[in-house]
């Protein structure tokens, strides 16, 4: 780099934000490479949920229908939408608790589903949380909206995460036209529909990394932070051996030392090429994690928005190369990525009314998978509907913590991620 380009910079950032260049646009940090451990925990957890989700977007498909059931040869073609990788009509007659079987009228040999009585009073109670719960959500909404570089977003991008943000079934039905104020849903050039955020919620503007050390007793360090006196460190949970290695320390000290930018904020400062702007990349994913209920998300849904949320093309290398922030999960023959955080010893740490309810729907869901025709009987004498939360049984499955030792490094599977990582 010539010194009249050098010069030009510095001429440029200074007056605006002169500690985002002055310290650290151009800082090297080492490249280090780590081999991919697989965590049995977040794994046991992501196989188990995406059942779970199944099922709940099977409910909601019943709820939508004019008929109150939904055939067969309707969901026929629904495994890919659904993410399973058994055929749909076998999955559903896992669970007779939740779906009842039955003829249909006209053709005998057309096998309906329609949910059961259990199936209705748990989708009354989601009904309840969400309209208790309803300021929530909307918050939640604003600050995905808000992270977007225009503030407006597809709806075919958004439907996807509808489930993991807590949405309720339609929201752009039954939320949206409830809050004017907040959201517009307007029509793109290419006619597609968009959600766009009214107007700039500052209250919002808060990113759930500030908001930890300013609620936790760092509250001195925080003030620090706002004067911008230091930065924020994430949270992180190596895997085992990781954390130890003085390459790895020294690499990781490096990345915490970086300004913290917040994915609120506007990024045009920065370089592209520069490791503040890799550290804003893992604070944008790091935030929208958060918003998250269950604190992940398929790395799918996250690459449908990488253009509202101006992140480079191979954004998600951060995973594989963050792993004591994220994991990166191959199971269900797809691509999943979790905030570590999130989980301690296989459970969530905060965890949000409706993923107690998911709970709940996951018991009924193994009850009749367990006991079949006898199903509705036990969950009648158990009483689980009148229960505000359940604890889930899990057959043998390890959901240990990754300090007792459910992280394994497999060669095997390292070409598979490597392979998975390169957009």
């Amino acid at each position: 780099m010539n010194n009249k380009f050098f010069s030009s910079l510095i001429l440029q950032y200074r007056c605006q934000s002169p500690k985002l260049f002055l310290y650290h646009q151009w800082r090297g940090i080492a490249k280090v490479r780590l081999k991919w451990v697989k965590n049995r925990s977040l794994d046991h957890i992501i196989d188990t949920e995406t059942d779970l989700k199944a099922a709940c977007l099977l409910k909601n498909a019943i709820k939508r229908s004019s008929t109150g059931f939904i055939t067969a040869k309707s969901i026929a073609n629904w495994q890919k939408l659904l993410g399973l990788t058994i055929p749909v009509i076998r999955f559903i007659r896992r669970y007779p608790t939740l779906f009842h079987e039955f003829p249909h009228s006209r053709y005998a040999n057309l096998p309906c589903f329609r949910m059961t009585d259990t199936a209705l009073l748990l989708d009354q109670e989601e009904g309840s949380i969400h309209q208790f719960h309803e300021s929530d959500t909307v918050e939640r909404l604003c600050r995905v909206l808000m992270m977007m570089k225009t503030r407006t977003v597809p709806l075919q991008s958004l439907r996807p995460l509808e489930w993991d943000l807590g949405l309720p079934c339609d929201f752009e039905r039954s939320l949206v036209p409830r809050y004017p104020d907040h959201f517009r849903l307007v029509k793109a050039s290419n006619g597609d529909w968009c959600l766009r955020l009214k107007e700039w919620r500052e209250e919002f503007a808060v990113s759930a990394l500030q908001r930890s050390n300013e609620s936790s007793g760092l509250g001195d360090a925080y003030r620090q932070f706002k004067k911008g006196c230091t930065t924020l460190a994430f949270p992180q949970s190596f895997p085992r051996g990781y954390g130890a290695q003085n390459k790895v320390k020294a690499w990781m000290e490096e990345f915490q030392k970086l300004p913290y930018i917040s994915p609120y904020e506007s990024c045009r400062q920065v370089d592209p090429n520069s490791d503040l702007m890799e550290k804003r990349v893992v604070g944008v994913l790091h935030e929208l994690l958060s918003l998250t209920l269950h604190k992940k998300t398929k790395r799918n849904y996250l690459r449908s928005l990488r253009e509202e949320m101006d992140l480079p093309h191979k954004f998600t290398r951060i995973f594989t190369r963050y792993p004591g922030i994220f994991y990166l999960s191959l199971k269900c023959k797809t691509t999943t990525v979790s905030l570590k955080e999130g989980y301690q010893r296989g459970k969530l740490v905060t965890p949000h009314p409706l993923t107690c309810l998911r709970e709940k729907f996951y018991h009924v869901m193994k009850t009749g998978l367990l006991y079949r025709g006898r199903g509705a009987a036990m969950l009648e004498k158990e009483g689980i509907l009148l229960n505000n939360t359940v604890e889930v049984v899990e057959d043998g499955s390890n959901t240990e913590s990754d300090e007792i030792g459910d992280d394994e490094c497999l060669e095997d599977d390292n070409s598979r991620v490597e392979e998975s990582d390169s957009d």
